[in-house]
């Protein structure tokens, strides 16, 4: 197992993978030219505010678990410094190329792994494990945005003693909810802010005992089969999230993120 050194003695490293590799068919527009966690929110894209959300809570090790057009995100990171710093070059001398630190990423580790195009979320995160040295890590998706405590995350995790944990969100409608009493209306909600329901948000934490239900092969799944068995056994605990959560899955939630960043309202930017 890894560790760093930190004020309070040596602490394990604990890894962030994140699923990058769908098809994100219902974000075409976009999708069709790059990855969906390539798809810009700002000057950056929203695979990158995932990561800097998880690095302000001190989380630095990425896993990217690539698939369709990975080799854009391997680009990305590969020409991070080039793209990202000031940079003094000489034509014909390569050698003397002189970068001049002006990101805050400088201790990301960031390992890239190609799981295939058409791989389902569990074979995607099978195909990762020998990456994974410490007893539990995160996992979370290439497209969602929160407001979220990772640090409480973690300790919730860690207080119920269980294989996995979900985060529960209650995302915000974008239609008026109806409260009905047979065919009569009671209640008219004009898009709440917090709706009844809890969902799968994905920030999720696992022990390494997960990897035991998951299939390498590309039509192994995450969610159905694998986090279904998991919950049977009654080792699947719920994080409940109170604060804000997007998934950019369509081109207006794509529009409707970027509204919010440039009219800072950005409610995941905690850096």
């Amino acid at each position: 197992m890894m560790t760093i050194l930190t004020g309070q003695g040596w602490i394990p490293i604990i890894k962030t993978v994140i699923l990058c590799g769908g098809l994100g068919t219902r974000l075409r527009e976009e999708t069709e030219f790059r990855p969906k966690p390539m798809v810009s929110i700002g000057p950056r894209p929203i695979l990158w505010h995932i990561m800097k959300s998880y690095s302000k809570c001190g989380f630095k090790d990425f896993v990217l678990a690539l698939g369709y057009k990975g080799e854009m995100i391997r680009e990305y990171f590969c020409n991070y410094e080039l793209l990202n710093n000031d940079v003094t070059i000489k034509l014909g001398h390569p050698e003397e190329t002189k970068i001049y630190q002006a990101h805050d990423e400088r201790d990301w580790t960031i390992t890239m792994i190609d799981t295939g195009e058409r791989t389902l979320k569990g074979g995607r995160l099978k195909r990762v494990q020998k990456y994974i040295t410490g007893e539990e890590f995160f996992v979370t998706y290439g497209d969602g945005l929160a407001d979220i405590d990772l640090n409480g995350l973690l300790a919730f995790h860690r207080s119920h003693g269980k294989l996995a944990t979900v985060t529960g969100v209650n995302p915000a409608s974008r239609f008026g909810e109806l409260s009905i009493k047979g065919a009569e209306v009671t209640e008219f909600n004009e898009k709440p802010e917090i709706s009844t329901r809890f969902v799968n948000g994905g920030f999720f934490v696992f022990n390494r005992g997960i990897f035991d239900y998951l299939d390498e092969t590309p039509s192994g799944d995450l969610e159905p089969g694998a986090l279904e068995k998991v919950a049977h056994e009654g080792e699947l605990m719920v994080y409940k999230h109170p604060g804000k959560w997007v998934c950019m899955d369509t081109l207006r939630d794509m529009e409707y993120l970027n509204g919010l960043w440039n009219e800072n309202k950005a409610f995941w930017k905690s850096w």
